[in-house]
C-alpha cells in the first residue's frame, strides 16, 4: 500500500504564503483589516510653488479684473442708461437703447458699413499678404529688404498713415488727383462722397495691413514639408496644380490664424478712420459711431456704452463660429 503521506516524485507541493497562512488562520495580517494610509498634507516644496505663484500672478490678475473686467461690467450697467455724458444724473431705461439701434436707420447703417469694411478689409489682405509671401518666398538677391518693406506699413502709427494717405487723396492738391489729371481723368470725391469715403478707407486700411498677412503667410509657406511638394511634382502636377492642391490646404493653420486676427482688427479699426474722415460720414462702423455718440456732439453716452456692448458680443460670436466651424476644415500636419 502507498503511504498517503510520502509524496510521489514528480509532484509538488503547493506552497502557502505566509499572510495566507494568517488569513486561513483567521489572524490579524489580513488586508481588509489594515487602518486606511493618511494621505499626507501639501509638501514645504509645492506650499513654496504655490506661493511664487500667487505672487507673480495676483498683481496681473488684479490689474486684469480692474482695467478689463470692471469696465467691462460698467458699460453693460451704463447700456441701460438714459445718461448725458457729463451729467451727474441719469434714468434707468433698460433694453431701451437697444431697441433704438436695431429699429433706427442709423444704427442698421452702422451694421451695414461695419460688415462691408469688414469683409473686404479682411478678404483684401489676406488674398493680397498670400499673392506677396509668393512673391517673397523665392530667392532673389534684395528680398530681404523687400520683406522689410513690406511689413513696415503694419508698424507705422495709425495716425500718421492716415495723413500721408489724405494728401495722396487730397482732390486738388493730391499726388493722385495728378496722376489722374496726367491721364485725363477727374479725381473722385473722396472726402464728400461717403462711398468713395468707404473706398478710400478700404484701400488705406488694406495696404496698411497685408504686411502682416504677408510675413504670416511667408512663414507658412517656409514650413511646409519639401518632400510633400517635390512629390507631388514628380507626380506630374504643375506649379498651380502644387499650390492649389497641396500648399494651400496645408496653409490652413496659417489661414484661420490669419481670419481670427485680421477679423477682430478690423472690427475695431478706429485710427484710421478718425484721423481721414473725422465726421463719420460714409465711415461710421460700430466702433466709429460709439465714438461719435459720445464725443462727437451728441455727448450720449449710454447709447454709446450701448453699441459697444453689442459689438463686444459680435466679436465674441464671431470668434465662436470661426473655433467651431471653420476650424474643422484646416489641415494640421
Amino acid at each position: 500500500m502507498t503511504d498517503p503521506s510520502r509524496t510521489v516524485p514528480g509532484d509538488v507541493a503547493p506552497e502557502i504564503a505566509p499572510s495566507q497562512a494568517l488569513d486561513d488562520a483567521g489572524g490579524s495580517g489580513s488586508s481588509s483589516s489594515r487602518p486606511p494610509r493618511r494621505r499626507r498634507g501639501m509638501s514645504r516644496r509645492a506650499r513654496r510653488d504655490a506661493l511664487v505663484f500667487l505672487a507673480l500672478a495676483a498683481p496681473n490678475l488684479v490689474l486684469i479684473a480692474m482695467f478689463t473686467y470692471r469696465p467691462l461690467i460698467l458699460n453693460i450697467q451704463y447700456s441701460m442708461l438714459d445718461w448725458t455724458l457729463g451729467s451727474r444724473t441719469a434714468t434707468f431705461i433698460g433694453l431701451d437703447n437697444y431697441i433704438e439701434f436695431f429699429t433706427s436707420a442709423a444704427g442698421l447703417e452702422s451694421l451695414r458699413i461695419t460688415a462691408i469694411f469688414t469683409l473686404l478689409t479682411v478678404g483684401g489682405a489676406m488674398v493680397l499678404g498670400l499673392l506677396i509671401a509668393l512673391a517673397l518666398n523665392i530667392d532673389i538677391p534684395g528680398r530681404t529688404v523687400a520683406r522689410s518693406a513690406v511689413f513696415a506699413p503694419y508698424v507705422l502709427s495709425g495716425v500718421g498713415v492716415g495723413l500721408v494717405w489724405l494728401f495722396i487723396f487730397d482732390p486738388n492738391f493730391g499726388v493722385l488727383s495728378w496722376i489722374l489729371r496726367q491721364l485725363g481723368l477727374g479725381s473722385p470725391q473722396w472726402f464728400l462722397d461717403p462711398d468713395m469715403s468707404l473706398v478710400m478707407v478700404i484701400i488705406v486700411y488694406v495696404w496698411k495691413n497685408l504686411g502682416y498677412c504677408a510675413i504670416v503667410y511667408l512663414g507658412g509657406l517656409q514650413s511646409l514639408s519639401q518632400d510633400v511638394m517635390q512629390a507631388a511634382e514628380l507626380d506630374g502636377a504643375g506649379a498651380v496644380r502644387r499650390f492649389v492642391s497641396v500648399a494651400l490646404p496645408l496653409l490652413s493653420p496659417t489661414t484661420f490664424f490669419l481670419l481670427i486676427t485680421t477679423t477682430l482688427n478690423s472690427l475695431q479699426a478706429f485710427d484710421l478712420l478718425r484721423i481721414m474722415t473725422p465726421t463719420g460720414r460714409g465711415t461710421n462702423t460700430m466702433i466709429f459711431e460709439s465714438y461719435l455718440q459720445a464725443f462727437g456732439g451728441y455727448s450720449r453716452a449710454g447709447y454709446s456704452a450701448t453699441i459697444s456692448v453689442l459689438l463686444f458680443v459680435i466679436l465674441i460670436v464671431m470668434t465662436v463660429a470661426q473655433i467651431l466651424f471653420v476650424e474643422r476644415k484646416v489641415h494640421y500636419s
